[in-house]
């Protein structure tokens, strides 16, 4: 790669953020963070030095504050991208708290499109979700699939997110953008330096079978065993997120390498794998040796039955394979929960 790139990542600190800034320096990448810590901790900036040698430059504020988006973008006009993850991301809370999730994420997306998108070499990277499918008819789900009615307020971020994105691109043809709709990422940095850490009780599946096997919850809730599943369980495509953060550099990558093609896409990213809830259990139990008592609990409202992603665009033409295994997912999972647990 020719010079150093200076990339914006917002939300850098948080989960799939400070992996996908990992992943960007190990390529030469110059980062910078944006991030409110409302949802994170300012000690995974030492956990990104630890593990790369560098520490991004930070800055810490609100992205739905205007006038300080429009600042920082009038002072850095020379990025040569964004990797946008900063948004509230839980499915059950969406439901619960929905105008909370509309001012975050979206907002929060047009401030940053209003600042950046005007200048002909921005590019963006969105994080966006499988949800926008919902409960895809056929599987595994390609991105050809209809978007569906969002089964969350969350779900919905996600879908209005990508037509603002869409309608901003046809608008200015200098520039572009990609989302990257994933699925259920997991696991943690090898050297557990940094990984999925949660404020208050976990709402993701992998974070709550690790805090129950350290002691921290008593036992784990499953929702719903009478899904039309092998075993009534949910089924979902549970990434490794290093190879998430990978996918986030092939993408922003293929957007400063490439001119010739539309200046709007979408990927992908997922094994192409489904596995159940009793199915990823059964795995960490193995691949740990813990056992994990869980308690069966009706469905959530906003969870679909089945998901798991047709990856084959993002293999041609990001040339990107997710490569680690589940196995692999659990173990680092569990790595960094022991490391991180104050006894």
């Amino acid at each position: 790669m020719m010079g150093k790139k200076r990339v914006v990542v917002t939300g850098g600190l948080g989960y799939i953020g400070s992996h996908t800034t990992v992943a960007l320096q190990d390529r030469g990448f110059e980062v910078i963070i944006i991030d409110d810590l409302s949802n994170s901790s300012i000690d995974v900036l030492d956990g990104i030095y630890k593990i790369t040698g560098k520490k991004p430059e930070f800055h810490q504020f609100d992205l739905k504050d205007n006038s300080i988006v429009k600042k920082f973008f009038k002072e850095n006009n020379d990025l040569d991208g964004v990797i946008h993850f900063a948004a509230s991301k839980a499915v059950g809370e969406s439901v619960q708290k929905p105008l909370q999730y509309y001012e975050n994420n979206l907002f929060s997306l047009i401030n940053l499109l209003e600042a950046y998108s005007y200048n002909p070499a921005s590019r963006l990277i969105f994080s966006s979700s499988c949800t926008v499918y919902g409960q895809a008819i056929e599987l595994p789900i390609t991105e050809k699939a209809p978007i569906k009615k969002a089964e969350s307020p969350y779900g919905n971020t996600k879908q209005i997110g990508e037509e603002i994105i869409k309608d901003t691109c046809l608008v200015n043809k200098g520039f572009k953008a990609i989302a990257l709709r994933y699925f259920n990422p997991i696991g943690a940095h090898e050297s557990a330096k940094i990984g999925e850490l949660p404020i208050g009780t976990p709402q993701n599946l992998i974070p709550f079978i690790t805090q129950t096997a350290i002691g921290k919850r008593e036992q784990l809730a499953v929702f719903g065993n009478d899904y039309p599943t092998k075993d009534g369980t949910a089924i979902r495509d549970y990434i490794h997120v290093r190879d998430l953060a990978e996918a986030h550099v092939a993408a922003l990558e293929l957007l400063l390498q490439d001119d010739k093609q539309d200046n709007y896409d979408v990927f992908n990213l997922g094994t192409g794998k489904g596995q159940s809830v009793l199915e990823v259990i059964h795995a960490f139990e193995e691949s740990t040796g813990q056992r994990i008592p869980y308690e069966i609990k009706g469905r959530r409202n906003g969870d679909v039955t089945a998901a798991y992603a047709d990856t084959s665009k993002a293999n041609s033409i990001l040339k990107w394979k997710a490569k680690r295994s589940l196995l692999q997912a659990l173990s680092s999972a569990w790595n960094w929960e022991i490391n991180n647990t104050i006894v």
